[in-house]
């Protein structure tokens, strides 16, 4: 080969993933600014097209239009595609229609795919998503019909499409409802705040939804012996059922403790599980209390579990984080879980990642707060809830304009397809270096 012809350049597994996420958007913007997917049968700017895509290929839930009263029956599709799609990834989808085809998986397909779903190794990764694409389905069908008794009943036969539309929405912890009216827009699920029955079958679709594919594996393949999980998998539920009860306990206690018992027991429990980057909410939450609100904001942030249809910075990075700062406290060389040692590596990601959403988090709601003349509080969730892919809102992203509503959504595309993604991807051709500069100290704290 002359040197003259330039080598192909590969994309990386980043690249790849990222391109996929965009053309995903980019995809679905085109159909929903089609007359066909409005409900006045009328051209959508694509300003707002792109930013349902958006949020609906980046599960985050965050909208412009209340979906159940402005977008046709074919709209409502579109968005539910998109959200199958973005919530187990468009890399797991492709490999999942190359599967059905007989066709066979390269060991570059499979590195990808390795990447897109945080999974520890290449190897059984074939395997691995034909796990995770048939317990999606089980978990998803199980859903609709547990959620199709009461809304067939309060809706009739529309129940059906409603129930299959919430089931996948809260599985994937994307927060799209069906719930709204006119006069009543933006309603999510506050019309079923203290009915049990649907609370549970919500929150248990945005918990399996949440504590990722691998940890469901180590349940199917160990059952209750905690002992056999992956460390993982160990510090995801442990850290989970903190990250619930803690908040639910205050929102009990302080929030909502001038409400009857069944309704704090409920909007408590809800609004702790739902930050876990859901999107639904049962309470209006804009009347909660500003300590409530910075729990929230925290929570989002915080995000589910890697490898999971949920967002956030993820509990394990708080974990990991949390145990650096007790094993500095107490003088310990490494940081460990369950008898094991945490690789150094991992706690470097670990400080990149908070402070990468934390930057992204505060600047996007410093910039909403110069350009809509809004409290600080107000813009910190939206653009918490947008980098997060959480979708919950005060109310404020409706009212945005076109610069404000650009900004979310570059929040909710970096949100989703990950912070280290984005800066793999960007230095993918920039050798590693291997050489240390000479080594010095500064005092910190």
């Amino acid at each position: 080969m002359t040197a003259g012809i330039r080598r192909r350049k590969r994309l990386s597994s980043f690249q790849t993933i990222i391109l996929g996420f965009i053309g995903l958007i980019l995809l679905g913007a085109g159909l929903l600014s089609l007359p066909i997917s409005s409900s006045d049968h009328v051209f959508t700017p694509f300003s707002e097209a792109l930013f349902t895509a958006t949020s609906a290929s980046c599960v985050t839930g965050l909208v412009v239009h209340d979906t159940a009263t402005y977008w046709s029956a074919f709209g409502q599709a579109v968005i539910l595609v998109l959200i199958q799609i973005g919530g187990l990834g468009v890399v797991t989808i492709a490999l999942a229609f190359a599967l059905l085809s007989g066709r066979r998986i390269s060991l570059r397909q499979r590195s990808t795919m390795q990447d897109a779903i945080s999974a520890p190794q290449v190897g059984g990764i074939v395997r691995y998503t034909n796990f995770i694409l048939k317990g999606t389905l089980v978990v998803e069908l199980a859903g609709a019909l547990l959620l199709m008794p009461v809304f067939v009943r309060d809706f009739g036969l529309r129940g059906i499409w409603m129930s299959f539309f919430h089931s996948i929405s809260a599985f994937c912890n994307a927060g799209f409802d069906l719930m709204g009216a006119p006069g009543k827009e933006f309603s999510s699920l506050t019309a079923y705040g203290t009915d049990p029955y649907v609370n549970i079958v919500i929150m248990l679709l945005i918990i399996v939804g949440g504590i990722g594919f691998l940890t469901w594996r180590d349940i199917v393949s160990h059952g209750f012996k905690f002992r056999k999980y992956l460390t993982q998998s160990k510090v995801i539920l442990v850290t989970y059922f903190f990250l619930i009860a803690i908040p639910a306990v205050f929102f009990f206690v302080y929030e909502f403790r001038f409400h009857n018992m069944p309704e704090r027991v409920w909007y408590s429990l809800f609004q702790a599980v739902t930050a876990r980057t859901a999107g639904f909410n049962t309470a209006n939450l804009s009347l909660m209390q500003g300590s409530s609100v910075g729990i929230m904001i925290v929570l989002m942030i915080i995000g589910g579990a890697p490898g999971s249809t949920a967002g956030g910075m993820k509990v394990t990075t708080i974990a990991v984080l949390v145990s650096n700062t007790f094993s500095i406290f107490s003088r310990q060389e490494d940081v460990h879980f369950f008898g094991r040692r945490i690789a150094k590596d991992v706690v470097r990601q670990a400080a990149a990642l908070m402070m990468l959403y934390l930057l992204l988090a505060v600047g996007g709601a410093v910039a909403l707060c110069a350009l809509e003349n809004q409290s600080l509080k107000i813009c910190l969730f939206e653009t918490g809830s947008a980098v997060a892919t959480v979708g919950l809102s005060m109310g404020l992203t409706p009212t945005l304009g076109p610069i404000s509503q650009l900004i979310l959504i570059v929040l909710m595309f970096l949100g989703r397809v990950g912070g280290l993604t984005i800066v793999y991807a960007a230095l993918a051709n920039v050798p590693q270096k291997f050489s240390r500069l000479p080594q010095d100290w500064i005092a910190v704290g």
